[in-house]
């Protein structure tokens, strides 16, 4: 399906249109600076430095407009997600599932979630960010609206509609990555990426703070609705207003364009005549798993998500068993650590934006963010554990999730960085990884709880895992583009 839609959306995605566009007068990047020439056969010549953009041309630039609209796709993407985890209670009532089936019915998502990131990035790659974007957010709306009527048909039903949702979703952060590498310049790829990912986060607490608001005025179809026509509404503007590279946009400046080009260093404007080499569809997987770099990505992207799916599943009974917190106050508990994360999450960017500029290397402002990202929340649940309050619980859990978001600085952006060309399919892989982490801690910390009666042994499990991804990533990590054209190490 995602492959018929994007043929329809984007027609020959081989034959692409290269142009330049002046800008308007008036836009704040009209004239802001000196540009560079262009020479007869389209590279830039290097006689006079673009200036760096001010705060104010930064936020009302072309590529900014582009990050905000990513990052409203990624909360709508976490609001679908998380508004089952408020209307299980309601639908377990209705139809009579056991806490079993209900578990079932959440982690199928999860199920979904496995199968499409590889194939995702792999698309991404190929046809583009956008086309891939809007197919995903277009499918996965139709899930969710569909879902509460698939749960009055059958119960096969209700799970097709869960593993569809998962599916389409598994494309949304390969083509962030896609749209980042191809919008932004390495001195501005962490800050958007904290941008795109503060929406991510923001889903979470958009979804769990609006679904009893929704299912009280609509019943339980209420946020199903409202929430799968926001999407489509999203992708009629985004196939309007966005395009995949930054000469394709028709209202682009030609001092930003230039700009982007020349801080990415890529020749994005060949000499007449010439086309741009297309990416193939099936990509090197040998050679993208014989350099450890990728497997450093890959156990970064393995423990963000075991940490995150395990505090975003488990935490309410956490609180709810360990500490007696009323149910009702969910709502609270879960929406503080998913705004921290967001808030941290653009500081991470812009600190790590500046390091770059100030002079630092990438590889090691890359192995900063990340070592901040594991060793930071390592810590914290390590302080959980010691929680004998509900206040100082959250307090330890909200700088955890906080923390966390230092990742995205970290990892997320570094996909861009080895191979920007393969960074839509590298996303797919490492997030792969990252699902069946997901599920194995997921599934895993239940049982653990049972075998040692609490949640401190895996808590503290948790926090070693953390450590030791950190000293992996420090050794094998780099911020320097990979030669995939070479197998050996």
């Amino acid at each position: 399906m995602l492959i018929q839609l994007a043929n329809w959306i984007s027609g020959n995605p081989v034959e692409l249109v290269w142009i330049r566009l002046d800008c308007s007068v008036g836009h704040p990047f009209a004239h802001p600076g000196q540009s560079r020439a262009v020479s007869n056969d389209g590279s830039f010549s290097e006689d006079n430095e673009l200036q760096s953009p001010t705060f104010f041309e930064f936020i009302t630039s072309e590529r900014v407009k582009v990050i905000a609209m990513v990052a409203l796709a990624l909360a709508l993407c976490n609001a679908d997600r998380v508004v089952m985890s408020v209307a299980i209670v309601p639908l377990s009532l209705t139809h009579g599932w056991s806490r079993s089936f209900a578990g079932i019915v959440q982690s199928s998502f999860l199920w979904g979630y496995l199968m499409s990131p590889i194939v995702g990035g792999a698309l991404v790659d190929y046809y583009g960010g956008k086309v891939v974007m809007a197919c995903g957010v277009a499918i996965w709306s139709i899930a969710t609206f569909l879902t509460p009527w698939a749960a009055e048909t059958s119960l096969w039903a209700l799970l097709a509609m869960r593993v569809l949702l998962g599916i389409a979703e598994g494309v949304a952060l390969p083509s962030m990555n896609n749209m980042i590498s191809r919008w932004f310049p390495r001195t501005e790829r962490s800050r958007a990426v904290g941008i795109a990912m503060g929406g991510f986060q923001l889903g979470n607490v958009i979804g769990l703070m609006l679904s009893p608001i929704l299912m009280s005025q609509g019943g339980v179809f209420g946020p199903f609705v409202i929430f799968g026509l926001s999407g489509f509404l999203w992708v009629l503007v985004w196939l309007s207003a966005t395009s995949s590279t930054p000469d394709r946009h028709p209202q682009i400046s030609k001092y930003e364009l230039d700009y982007i080009t020349n801080k990415k260093q890529i020749l994005l404007i060949p000499s007449a005549g010439k086309k741009p080499k297309a990416t193939k569809v099936i990509p090197p997987f040998g050679r993208l798993l014989s350099k450890l770099p990728t497997w450093a990505l890959i156990s970064a992207n393995a423990m963000h998500s075991w940490g995150y799916f395990v505090i975003l599943s488990w935490m309410p009974i956490y609180f709810n068993t360990i500490h007696h917190v009323d149910l009702r106050q969910a709502a609270w508990f879960s929406a503080v650590p998913w705004t921290m994360m967001a808030v941290l999450g653009y500081f991470a960017g812009v600190w790590s934006d500046m390091l770059i500029s100030n002079g630092t290397t990438v590889t090691s402002t890359r192995k900063i963010m990340q070592s901040i990202g594991f060793i930071g929340p390592g810590i914290a649940l390590l302080g959980l554990t010691a929680a004998k309050t509900p206040s100082i619980a959250s307090f330890w859990l909200t700088l955890a999730v906080g923390l966390k978001s230092f990742s995205h600085s970290g990892f997320l952006v570094n996909l861009q960085e080895i191979a920007p060309q393969y960074a839509g399919v590298l996303h797919g892989m490492s997030n792969t990884a990252g699902t069946l982490a997901a599920i194995i801690g997921t599934v895993g910390a239940g049982f653990f709880v049972e075998l040692m009666g609490s949640f401190r042994g895996f808590l503290i499990l948790t926090s070693v895992l953390y450590f030791l991804s950190a000293l992996f990533w420090n050794i094998f990590a780099t911020g320097e583009r990979v030669n995939f054209d070479e197998t050996d190490q």
